[in-house]
C-alpha cells in the first residue's frame, strides 16, 4: 500500500486523501446516474463519524462505501463495519484501501435488493453512510420500515431533504411524516459541497435518526395513514376536505365527518397536520363502515 500517513489518530493511506488522482489511476470516471460524490474532507468525515457516537464495539452498516475514506474512520471507532458498495470498479480501490482492516466486511451488491437480516444477523447495529442521493428517500424509507431497524441513522443527505424530513407541522410532508414515524430525525451538522469529489451543486447535512424500538403510530393503521397522507400531499395547496375527497373518491361532506371526528379543522391543508393528527384520521377512517384498512 505504500507509505502511510498519520492523520491525527487515523492511519490513512496517501491516494485516500486525494480522490481524483486515485480514480484516475484506476481509470474511473464518477458516475453521474449513480449519484456519486464521495466525500473527501477530513473535517467533514470527522463530523459524520461523531454523529453516531460510536463506543467500539457496534457493528455498522455503511452504504456507499465509494473509495473507503470513511470506512477507514468506521473501522477504528466500530467493532465491525459492512460495506456495502454498488459499483464494481471500486473494489479494487476498496480492497486496497481496508486491506490491514480486519474488522472491515465488503458487500458488492445494491443495498435496495440486499435481505437486511441476512447481511446483518440478529445483532443491534448502526447505519451510518455518505449515500447517493438519487436513493435517498426510497433508502431511508427501506431502512425505517426494514423488520430489523438499525438502532440509529446517520446520514449525509442534501441540506434542502435534511430540513424536509425535520420539518414541523405547518411544513410537513410525505418524507417528513415517513422518517419522523419510525424515529426521532436531528439536522447535526452542515456540509459545504466543496467537501465533496465531484463537488455536488448544493450543500449538504449530517442527519441522524435515532430510530425507535416501536413505531409512534400503531402499524395497523400505519397503510391506512400512508393512503390518507399520499391523497392529501398529491393536492396539497387545497383544503383537506378538497384534497381526500379527491384522492380518496369521496365526497366532500364525508371528509368533513371524518375530519370532524378526528378533531381536524376541514379548511387544514395537508402540511398543517402533525403525525399525530394523521394517526387520528387514519384511526377514523379504519373504525368507518365500509372503509377499507388498506
Amino acid at each position: 500500500m505504500g507509505k502511510v500517513v498519520k492523520n491525527g489518530d487515523k492511519h490513512i493511506p496517501p491516494s485516500a486523501l486525494n480522490a481524483r488522482a486515485i480514480l484516475r489511476r484506476y481509470g474511473i470516471r464518477p458516475n453521474p446516474r449513480l449519484g456519486q460524490n464521495f466525500l473527501i474532507d477530513s473535517g467533514a468525515l470527522a463530523k459524520v463519524v461523531a454523529a453516531a457516537e460510536l463506543t467500539g464495539d457496534e457493528i455498522v452498516l455503511e452504504v456507499g462505501a465509494g473509495l473507503g475514506a470513511l470506512t477507514r474512520r468506521l473501522a477504528s471507532e466500530a467493532g465491525q463495519v459492512i460495506a456495502v458498495e454498488f459499483d464494481r470498479r471500486l473494489f479494487p480501490i476498496l480492497e486496497q484501501m481496508v486491506s490491514n482492516l480486519e474488522n472491515v466486511q465488503l458487500i458488492a451488491g445494491d443495498i435496495l435488493s440486499l435481505d437486511l437480516e441476512t447481511l446483518i444477523g440478529e445483532k443491534p447495529y448502526q447505519v451510518v453512510a455518505n449515500i447517493p442521493y438519487n436513493i435517498t428517500s426510497i433508502l431511508i424509507r427501506r431502512l425505517m420500515e426494514s423488520p430489523r431497524p438499525a438502532e440509529r441513522v446517520v446520514l449525509t443527505v442534501q441540506r434542502e431533504v435534511a430540513q424536509r424530513i425535520v420539518a414541523k407541522p405547518g411544513a410537513m410532508n410525505l418524507l417528513a411524516i415517513s422518517v419522523q414515524l419510525y424515529g426521532e430525525p436531528h439536522v447535526v451538522a452542515r456540509i459545504p459541497a466543496r467537501a465533496f469529489y465531484p463537488k455536488p451543486k448544493v450543500d449538504s447535512a449530517v442527519l441522524r435518526v435515532d430510530v425507535h424500538p416501536e413505531p409512534r403510530v400503531s402499524r395497523l393503521l400505519i397503510p391506512q395513514l400512508f393512503r390518507l397522507a399520499r391523497a392529501g400531499f398529491n393536492q396539497k395547496r387545497k383544503q383537506l376536505r378538497n384534497s381526500l375527497a379527491g384522492g380518496l373518491g369521496v365526497t366532500p361532506a364525508h371528509i368533513e365527518v371524518w375530519l370532524e371526528e378526528a378533531a381536524i379543522r376541514p379548511r387544514s391543508r395537508a402540511q398543517e397536520l402533525s403525525l399525530e393528527e394523521w394517526a387520528g384520521l387514519a384511526q377514523v377512517v379504519v373504525e368507518s363502515e365500509g372503509v377499507s384498512q388498506g
